[in-house]
């Protein structure tokens, strides 16, 4: 590996005035970044607006129009693309494996000696030989938090969540020089997101990301880029500050081309006055007219519109589930489930990979049956259901077919009615897009497609199975701000952090988290993700001082156990008061949490101040402890 020098700026990549043009569509135009060694950027903009293009001409596999990206000699990229390029006849230890290097090889020997059993004495001398034993924990340990369990397995015979997991182990575990992520979140669950983002932090490492992630934004990045408009804007700061700054840039954006109209009008006055016979002092204002009018006309800056539809009436009877159940290959999915939903209800459904969320959505909706159990639903109820697999338009139809196949027009709640093609526009797919194959959008663009076409059905219980993935951060707002305003019932599947905490007051939740044991339960937690991950936390604090609590103290039998010092039982008494308010600050900031309509940036700043406040209650429930155990 390169050696890399931390405490100085090294420059390891720069991309230097990179033109790019598809067709008439220019993505970007001579724009310029560098990427120093321990610098950890964000690359954010719009779907369609040329971020996967770009890091496609980072890594090499496209050329600019102009411009060039300069590498240092010596420096490798790690790349995870959003695309499949796995080799399907490799198994899961060829993929990972890198065998150009030798503790590679040493690691997947013992690897394939611990699985078939044959050779491990060997492996075991070959690996202490290589002084390889921190490297194998640290792969056993990326293996185990992503849910990667047997590398003798085929790449083909993965489903396309494991084999995205497959190509992130292999770009975390080839510790390149720089590492460049393309939506690493997608398809994994909230615990491996929870630890990809943990990892990322901590470890010295290069880092250039794709993410609508925002808490990632927020915690991980040290810089953002913005592709906006064919232009490349730099933050130097999280995502809070770069909100604050895009901000503060628009309006002085906006405040430019008044001032540019507010010119051109007076000098489009003047010009009309010349007789035509101008003198070259004239001539040279008429020049500087063009440079203001340039500036005058630049376009506002188009933004998705939040719709809201007009909704079908809600009856009295909305969806009541009795006694749900349901296995595969002899594993229960759902046990003995029972709810009722009423008019609001607002509910995310989290898990592990595997444990049933999109299976749950399907009973829900009839399409799949239950081992036993009844699904109830209302003569008046409406079903809007988003999945994971929709999206998927047939080749011929075109944009506006695809609208006009749910309806010709739609009527909005205050009465206004809008025809497919004002729908569309309002949804950035301007006029001169409608005829185009909808099998030709980027994939975030069928997305937002795709999700037009469900809203527009008028639901009054929306059924979200990942809706975030493949949409810019842009889109992701206005949905959000769409679903605040929702009457209806929403029940959602996400792997979006901010996404759940925002719209969601209570979580059906898989994992069997709180008893473990109870296959098949699904547990009614009240609250968003954030409360709930506290209250794990503090259940996880709980059993980890228990277990201390029990173990048997070594002492000497003829010995008197070991008296407090006066200042140590200040000390004990002091904690005893001061970690139930601990507690009680960690309850109210999570109750703050879950309120609505909260801005991102208090958002950010109490899920920091949650994170601390769970740090001390561990530190000193665990000095506590140990004074109690001193004192006897």
């Amino acid at each position: 590996m390169h050696a890399q020098n931390w405490g100085q700026s090294v420059n390891y990549l720069s991309a230097e005035k990179l033109t790019k043009v598809y067709g008439a569509k220019t993505l970007f135009q001579d724009i310029s970044f560098g990427l120093d060694a321990g610098e950890k950027k964000a690359l954010i903009a719009r779907n369609g607006a040329g971020k996967s293009t770009l890091m496609q001409i980072l890594v090499g596999r496209e050329t600019p129009d102009k411009g060039r990206v300069v590498l240092r000699n010596g420096i490798r990229l790690s790349y995870l693309d959003q695309s499949d390029e796995l080799d399907p006849n490799m198994t899961i230890a060829e993929t990972v494996f890198d065998v150009r290097k030798s503790v590679m090889r040493v690691i997947a020997r013992y690897d394939e000696a611990m699985r078939t059993g044959k050779g491990i004495d060997a492996a075991i001398a070959e690996v202490e030989s290589a002084n390889a034993w921190d490297y194998e924990r640290k792969i056993t340990g990326i293996f185990t938090r992503l849910g990667i369990r047997d590398t003798a397995a085929r790449v083909g015979s993965l489903s396309g969540g494991e084999r995205k997991r497959v190509a992130l182990a292999h770009a975390l575990i080839d510790e390149a020089e720089i590492l460049i992520l393309d939506e690493p979140t997608n398809h994994l669950d909230l615990d491996m997101i929870e630890w990809l983002e943990s990892y990322l932090q901590r470890e010295k490492i290069t880092l250039l990301l794709v993410t609508h992630d925002r808490y990632f934004l927020e915690t991980v990045c040290d810089e953002i880029l913005e592709l906006d408009n064919g232009q490349l804007y730099s933050y130097k700061g999280n995502y809070s500050y770069f909100l604050e700054k895009k901000a503060e840039r628009e309006e002085a954006e906006a405040i430019a081309i008044e001032k540019a109209q507010n010119k051109m009008r007076r000098e489009l006055e003047w010009i009309r006055k010349q007789p035509k016979a101008r003198t070259t002092k004239a001539k040279y204002r008429v020049d500087a007219f063009e440079a203001v009018k340039a500036a005058a006309t630049q376009q506002k800056k188009e933004e998705l519109q939040a719709l809201v539809l007009e909704m079908n009436r809600v009856g009295g009877k909305i969806l009541e589930i009795t006694a749900l159940s349901k296995s595969f290959g002899g594993r229960k999915l759902i046990h003995n489930f029972e709810y009722k939903f009423v008019r609001g209800d607002r509910i995310g459904i989290i898990g592990r990979n595997g444990a049933g969320k999109s299976t749950f959505l399907n009973l829900i909706t009839g399409l799949e049956k239950p081992d036993s159990g009844k699904v109830d639903i209302g003569l008046s109820t409406v079903f809007g259901y988003y999945r994971q697999t929709g999206g998927n338009f047939p080749e011929g139809m075109t944009i506006l077919e695809a609208v006009r196949n749910v309806a010709e027009a739609v009527t909005l709640a205050k009465g206004k009615v809008l025809t497919a093609a004002q729908l569309l526009e309002q949804f950035l797919f301007p006029p001169s897009t409608h005829r185009q194959q909808a099998a030709t959008l980027s994939g975030g663009e069928k997305r937002r497609l795709y999700l037009l076409t469900i809203l527009m059905q008028n639901p009054n219980f929306l059924i979200l199975d990942e809706p975030t993935n493949d949409l810019d951060i842009a889109t992701i707002n206005v949905l959000e701000d769409y679903l605040l305003a929702f009457q209806g019932c929403l029940l959602i599947v996400s792997h979006d952090r901010y996404f759940m905490d925002k719209l969601t007051t209570h979580l059906f939740v898989l994992d069997n988290d709180f008893r473990p044991g109870e296959e098949g339960e699904v547990k009614d937690f009240n609250g968003n993700y954030s409360m709930y991950l506290a209250e794990k936390e503090a259940l996880d604090r709980e059993k980890t001082a228990e277990k201390k609590a029990k173990e048997p103290r070594e002492r000497s039998r003829t010995a008197k156990p070991p008296q407090l010092t006066f200042a140590e039982t200040k000390e004990r008494d002091a904690l005893e008061k001061e970690i139930p308010l601990l507690e009680a600050r960690l309850a109210e900031a999570s109750a703050t949490l879950a309120a609505p309509g909260l801005p991102f940036e208090k958002t950010a700043e109490l899920g920091r101040l949650i994170e601390e406040i769970g740090r001390q209650i561990e530190a000193k429930t665990a000095r506590f402890l140990e004074l109690l155990e001193k004192a006897g």
